[in-house]
């Protein structure tokens, strides 16, 4: 299983995500192969958040030790 995020593009008159050759390597996919895709709508913002809200915490819990450990 791979789990990524990709752009919606276009792809001739349709619309549609494109997969790494990577990713497919690793899955040992090839053309003509049928996938299993899930998809949900990525929310950047609430992502971004989420991420800020989580470095806030850990500079809340960790911020003196690390601070500490740079003043050695």
């Amino acid at each position: 299983m791979i789990e990524t995020e990709q752009k919606l593009i276009q792809i001739g008159s349709s619309e549609g995500i494109t997969l790494s050759k990577k990713d497919l390597a690793r899955l040992g996919a090839k053309r003509g192969d049928f996938l299993r895709v899930r998809v949900e709508l990525v929310n950047d913002k609430a992502k971004h958040s989420k991420l800020l809200q989580e470095y806030d915490e850990f500079v809340e819990k960790y911020g003196q030790t690390l601070k500490n450990l740079a003043d050695k």
